[in-house]
């Protein structure tokens, strides 16, 4: 006892004993066995309940002696080619068990094989009904993906829309800026001028030399008179006015692209009368409509706006061309006039969207009725070109030179930058005169082999690029020109009607007729390069790099896709067909990058995506 007793005293047995004393008996046990013995022990532990619960042994097999009577093994396991068959042997002859188990004692082997038939066939189609129904339920997840997905698509077009409104307004604030700095820049110029001025000693002037300079002032009065009594008249000077820069788009809308096509952006009630003439500069930009009721409209289509009327025609206008911020227009009162749409007083709508419905019918009312607004485009015209006698029936204008045709059966070119006519082209003189060059009857006049239309015009449309000119006329020919020396080129035979409506690129002129049909031809070798026709007679047409459309006496616009060769329908008739209504018929149209504008007879015009 007294050694244990010194035993104890030690500090290190002190201290052992201690903690034991705090230990639990769990921690002890843990303390004298490993990691892997505790793991084993906690998963060979059985609870009291399931231990209860077990079934009493009755039957004579064991488990594995029932997996071997179910899928017996082949006797020959050492075979390599037994092994590589091993599992579609052991297959068939488990299938081959289950039958013979299933068939009755004394049944007829042609009866039990119809039963086994009958059992695969109703196994095969309860098989069918599962695979149908997970068909039917990926279909579901994947109708509800796409409508989510076409949700988030309609959420980012309409933040696309809104940062092209902010991208106007920026180049907007931009154009104005730039504006402002010329300004600022002139006036800067100015004023040491103006500082001299002030500062000369002023000096007594003579009763002699006072009515000399008002002599003077007199003559110089009679010249202004006399020059603005002109026809061209007068031109502006340098300092007389500031001239704002353009406001051409450095941006292009893609807005457009991402609609279905045929989709219908937007619908305004433009005029009260038949639309005669169209053009817009872009996308969503700008666009100019004439008609019957004998006004001309300037259109926001971003907005959906009309920003105002150009007045000074005195009648109603024929043809129109809209480049940059530069408008013409040819009138039946035979005259031309140029306008710059950079002077217009405009502001656009700040909300493009319509956001409330007392909104919504503040936007019917005002589409009702063509808004006019003539005090804003007051600054707008340049000046006038007065030469033709008759109505102006076909324009085109590029850089400084435009050209005109009228019913008087004249062309005529025009220096813009002079505003005077440089040449005229008498139609008729120059075919004989080709006629008579060629020994040939393609270059003169001929007879369209049908009734004379009265409402067909002599020029029905013309286009101009530096010194080349194509022209279409009523006897059905298309004549190309030589502006330099201002004979006929080549003439283009082949529609039966008067020419309405054409246009050319680099390759090919496209032209339409009111013989029903369109043509494209090959300006290298003067021949048809394809050819197409409608059930009526074709009004107008334009082209873009991928598609022609056009307007053939229906409600709808005739679209020919040139990549794909498919023509298809667009325009309010599809619609309007389904909702038991009549639309009016298109007459003019317009492309430009897939944004399509359509004018009509009753004076509505339509935009869509194509």
């Amino acid at each position: 006892m007294s050694e244990l007793h010194k035993e104890l005293r030690r500090p290190g047995i002190q201290q052992r004993v201690f903690s034991y004393a705090k230990a639990s008996p769990t921690e002890l046990v843990r303390s004298k066995l490993s990691t892997s013995e505790i793991q084993h022990r906690a998963l060979t532990y059985v609870p009291d309940d399931l231990l209860r619960n077990i079934p009493e042994n009755e039957n004579v097999y064991s488990l594995f002696q029932g997996f071997q009577a179910t899928i017996p093994e082949a006797e020959d396991e050492n075979n390599d080619e037994h092994r590589k068959n091993k599992h579609r042997r052991l297959g068939s002859r488990t299938q081959k068990l289950l039958e013979h188990g299933n068939q009755a004692p004394n049944e007829p082997p042609a009866l039990a094989k119809l039963r086994r038939d009958r059992d695969k066939a109703g196994h095969r189609l309860e098989m069918m009904a599962v695979r149908k129904n997970m068909c039917a339920a990926e279909i579901r997840e994947i109708d509800n993906k796409i409508s989510n997905l076409n949700s988030m698509r309609k959420i980012i077009l309409d933040r696309l829309g809104d940062i092209e409104q902010d991208e106007v307004q920026a180049e907007q604030h931009l154009l104005e800026l730039d504006n402002k700095i010329e300004e600022t820049a002139e006036d800067l110029e100015e004023a040491p001028a103006t500082l001299g001025n002030a500062v000369t000693p002023s000096t007594e002037v003579d009763p002699e030399d006072r009515a000399s300079d008002h002599d003077v002032q007199e003559n110089q009065e009679m010249n202004e008179s006399f020059m603005s009594a002109s026809i061209y008249e007068k031109l502006l000077s340098p300092r007389g006015s500031r001239r704002h820069k353009p406001t051409r788009r450095k941006s292009i809308p893609i807005r457009h692209e991402h609609f279905e096509p045929g989709s219908n952006l937007r619908e305004l009630q433009a005029h009260n009368d038949m639309i005669t003439a169209l053009d817009f500069d872009a996308p969503f930009g700008t666009m100019v409509t004439s008609a019957l009721d004998d006004t001309v409209r300037v259109w926001d289509l971003n907005a959906g706006r009309c920003m105002g009327l150009l007045e000074g025609h005195h009648a109603s206008v024929r043809c129109l061309q809209v480049e940059d911020n530069i408008v013409a227009t040819g009138s039946m009162d035979a005259s031309i006039r140029l306008w710059d749409l950079s002077k217009a007083e405009y502001s656009p709508r700040e909300n493009r969207f319509i956001k409330s419905d007392d909104d919504a019918e503040e936007a019917d009312v005002e589409e009702e009725r063509p808004p006019s607004q003539p005090s804003s485009m007051q600054e707008c015209p340049l000046f006038s070109l007065e030469a033709h006698v008759d109505e102006v029936t076909a324009l085109h204008f590029r850089g400084d030179h435009l050209v005109s045709g009228s019913a008087d059966k004249t062309l005529r070119q025009w220096d813009l930058v002079k505003g005077r006519c440089v040449q005229t082209l008498d139609v008729l003189w120059a075919a004989a005169q080709a006629s008579a060059t060629m020994n040939s009857n393609d270059g003169q006049w001929r007879a369209t082999g049908r009734l004379p239309d009265a409402s067909a015009d002599f020029v029905g449309a013309l286009q101009c690029f530096d010194a080349a000119l194509a022209c279409g006329t009523a006897d059905g020919m298309v004549r190309l020109w030589d502006l330099r020396s201002g004979q006929v080129h080549r003439s283009l035979v082949g529609h039966t009607g008067p020419v309405t409506c054409l246009q050319f690129d680099d390759v090919h002129l496209v032209t339409g007729s009111l013989d029903r049909s369109v043509r494209i031809w090959d300006l290298r070798t003067g021949s048809i390069y394809d050819a197409y026709a409608y059930d009526n007679p074709v009004t107008s047409l334009m082209f873009d790099p991928r598609r022609i459309v056009a307007a053939a006496g229906e409600n709808v616009v005739k679209i020919y896709d040139k990549t794909d060769g498919r023509h298809w329908d667009c325009g309010a008739g599809l619609t309007a067909e389904e909702d038991g209504q009549q639309a009016a018929t298109v007459e003019r149209v317009a492309i430009k990058d897939g944004y399509l504008t359509e004018g009509r007879k009753d004076g509505t015009v339509g935009v869509w995506t194509c």
